[in-house]
C-alpha cells in the first residue's frame, strides 16, 4: 500500500495555527491557581481513563477552548488519516520506502483464533508475526525448563543480551520493569557499550557453561554489537571449546549468512522485519531476553497491553484519545511557550529506565530538521527528553523545574499498587509524587511568606504555573506496562504527524558511524590519520601516544 499524497499548507500558515498563537498570547497571563479556583470540576473535565491507566492533565495551562483549538489543528493536519495509513500498512516512512508496523507485532488474535490482517506489499504479515511468537514461546520454555542446556549439559542460569540502541534500551527497560516476575535462579544482563569494561563486569558473574548470549543486530554488522559479540564468543570458546558456540548463542537478525558463519545455526536465529525500526522493536523477537527472564506468558500480557492502547489510539475520538492529548499538549508548550524540554518522572523504582527508553523513541524519531517534503521545519520539532526516578530527581534537578525561567513540562508516572503490597513507604512515595505536581502548579507567592524576612522572600518565592501530566497505573502489571509503552510511542507519532516530519528514519546518526569506520584503522595501527581537521587529528595522536606508552 502506497502512502496517500496530499498537499497541505505550511504548518505555521494555517488558520488553526494562527488561532492557537492568538490564544496562547491570551493564556500567557493566566495562572492555573485561578483556573482551579474558577473550575471546581477541573479534574473531571481534564482526566481520562483507559483500561488500567488514568491520565490527569488538569494541571496544564489550558481551558476547554485550548483543547478544541488543538484538536482543530490536528484535524487540519489530517492526523486521523495519517494514523489510519500507519495501521493499514502504508509506507509512511517515505525516505526508506517502508511501512511502519510495530502495531502488528502485538496484534491479537480474535475469538476465531485469527488476527486482523495487516497487509504490506499485498502480503499479510500476521502469519509470520504469530509464528515468530510461537518460536519465542517454544524456545524460552525449553531454556527455562532446562530442556535446552549448555554444551556441558548444565541448564542455562545467565542470559546476556548484546545489542545497542533499540535492541538494548527497549528490552532492558521492560525486563527491569518486570523484575518481580523474574526467576531468582535465572539472571539477565544487557551489554551495549564497546568499552569492554561493561561486558567484563557482566561476565565476571557468569558461569560459561550456564550462559546463553542473545545477539541482537538486524544486519549482524553493527560495529558495537559485533565487537562485544566477538568478546563473548572468545570467552565461550576459551572455556568450553569452539564446538560449544551453537549451544551458547542465539541471534535476532536478518543476516543468516553472517549468523551461520559466527557459529549460530539457522534454527537459533529469530527474524526481524524492515517495517519495524529498532526503537519500536521491543515487541518483536528483540523481546527474547524478556521471555527468557520472565516467561512467555508475562511477555504475552505485555503485548496485550500494548495492543489495547493501539486499539484505543486507533478508535477513540481525538478528544478522548490519550496519545492525542499527550502529543498535543507537548506541542502546545514546545511551539507556543518555547519549552525546550520535557521531563519524565516515574515514582516507581521498577520504571527507572523508562525515561531512557522514551528518550530514544522521542528524540530519534522527531529530532528532525526537515519535513517530509524536504523543506526546513518551521517549529521546534522534537523536545529534549530527560528524566529519572522521581524521588531521586527531587534532590537533583527539581530545583530547576520549580524556579528556572525555562518552562519544562513534566510527566509524573506512578503505580497505585506495588507488587509487594501497599505499606507506609508507598504512602510517602505517592504523597511526594502528588505534592510535587501541586507545588509546580501553585507555586509560592511572596505574599504567602509572612514570616520570612524581606531579603529572603524573592529567594523562597516561586511562580508556579508549571504544567504537569500525571499517569497512574492501577499496578505495574505486564499489561499496564504495555499500555504505557504504546501510549508514548503513539504520542510521538501524533507530534511527528502534525510537525510533518518522518518519525521513522534516523539519517542524522549515519555520518558519525561512517567517520568512525574510516578513523578506526588509524587508531588500531592499520592506517594513518589523513584528511582530518586538526582537532580530530590531534585527538587521534594523543590516543596513539597513550598506546605507545602503555606497551
Amino acid at each position: 500500500m502506497t502512502t496517500p499524497t496530499r498537499v497541505i499548507a505550511p504548518l505555521t500558515k494555517t488558520l488553526e495555527w494562527r488561532a492557537l498563537q492568538a490564544h496562547a498570547a491570551a493564556m500567557m497571563s493566566v495562572h492555573m491557581r485561578d483556573l482551579f479556583a474558577r473550575e471546581p470540576k477541573r479534574f473531571a473535565e481534564f482526566s481520562l481513563r483507559d483500561g488500567s491507566l488514568l491520565l490527569d492533565y488538569s494541571k496544564n495551562r489550558i481551558t476547554i477552548e485550548t483543547v478544541q483549538l488543538l484538536m482543530n489543528l490536528a484535524r487540519a493536519r489530517h492526523l486521523e488519516d495519517q494514523r489510519n495509513a500507519m495501521f493499514a500498512g502504508a509506507k509512511i516512512n517515505t525516505t526508506e520506502n517502508r511501512a511502519v508496523l510495530h502495531v502488528a507485532l502485538r496484534n491479537r488474535p480474535g475469538k476465531n483464533g485469527k488476527a486482523r490482517p495487516v497487509i504490506v506489499d499485498g502480503v499479510d504479515v500476521m502469519p509470520d508475526v504469530l509464528y515468530t511468537l510461537k518460536r519465542l514461546r517454544d524456545f524460552s520454555e525449553r531454556v527455562r525448563s532446562g530442556a535446552w542446556t549448555g554444551a556441558t549439559g548444565k541448564p542455562i542460569r545467565h542470559v546476556v543480551n548484546i545489542g545497542i540502541g533499540g535492541s538494548h534500551l527497549g528490552p532492558m527497560f521492560v525486563a527491569d520493569a518486570l523484575k518481580d516476575h523474574q526467576r531468582a535462579d535465572l539472571s539477565v544482563a544487557f551489554v551495549s557499550n564497546p568499552d569492554r569494561t561493561q561486558i567484563d563486569d557482566v561476565l565476571r558473574n557468569c558461569d560459561p557453561a550456564a550462559t546463553l548470549f542473545v545477539i541482537s543486530s538486524k544486519t549482524f554488522t553493527t560495529a558495537e554489537t559485533m565487537s562485544n559479540a566477538m568478546i563473548a564468543r572468545l570467552w565461550i570458546a576459551d572455556a568450553l571449546g569452539e564446538q560449544s558456540i551453537s549451544r551458547h548463542f542465539v541471534a535476532v537478525s536478518t543476516n543468516h549468512h553472517a549468523t551461520v558463519e559466527f557459529g549460530i545455526p539457522e534454527e537459533s536465529v529469530f527474524p526481524m522485519w524492515d517495517w519495524v525500526g529498532g526503537r519500536y522493536s521491543v515487541c518483536s523477537a528483540i523481546g527474547l531476553p524478556i521471555t527468557l527472564a520472565c516467561g512467555f506468558e508475562v511477555f504475552d500480557q505485555f503485548l496485550a497491553g500494548a495492543h489495547a492502547m493501539d486499539r484505543h489510539f486507533e478508535t477513540a475520538p481525538l478528544e478522548k484519545n490519550m496519545p492525542v492529548i499527550l502529543g498535543l499538549l507537548g506541542l502546545w508548550y514546545a511551539d507556543f511557550f518555547a519549552a525546550p524540554a520535557t521531563a519524565l518522572l516515574p515514582y516507581d523504582h521498577r520504571l527507572k529506565l523508562f525515561p531512557f527508553h522514551i528518550q530514544q523513541v522521542d528524540m530519534e524519531s522527531n529530532g528532525k530538521g526537515v519535513t517530509l517534503s524536504g523543506t526546513p521545519v518551521e517549529t521546534a520539532a522534537g523536545p529534549i527528553v530527560f528524566g529519572g526516578g522521581g524521588s531521586d530527581s527531587q534532590h537533583s534537578f527539581f530545583q530547576l523545574l520549580h524556579q528556572s525561567p525555562r518552562l519544562i513540562p513534566c510527566d509524573f508516572i506512578a503505580a497505585l499498587r506495588p507488587h509487594q503490597g501497599i505499606d507506609a513507604s508507598r504512602d510517602l512515595l505517592l504523597a511526594n509524587c502528588f505534592a510535587q505536581t501541586e507545588a509546580l502548579m501553585k507555586g509560592r507567592p511572596a505574599g504567602e511568606l509572612s514570616n520570612t524576612p524581606d531579603t529572603l522572600k524573592t529567594h523562597r518565592a516561586f511562580t508556579g504555573n508549571r504544567p504537569t501530566n500525571t499517569i497512574l497505573l492501577d499496578s505495574l502489571s505486564p499489561f499496564a506496562l504495555g499500555q504505557l509503552l504504546a501510549l508514548y510511542e503513539h504520542k510521538v507519532f501524533v507530534q511527528g504527524a502534525i510537525w510533518g516530519v518522518n518519525s521513522f528514519d534516523q539519517w542524522g546518526v549515519e555520518l558519525g558511524k561512517e567517520l568512525a569506520k574510516s578513523l578506526e584503522p588509524a587508531l588500531n595501527g592499520a592506517g594513518q590519520v589523513a584528511n582530518r581537521d586538526s582537532s580530530t587529528a590531534g585527538l587521534a595522536a594523543a590516543y596513539l601516544e597513550a598506546k605507545r606508552r602503555s606497551v
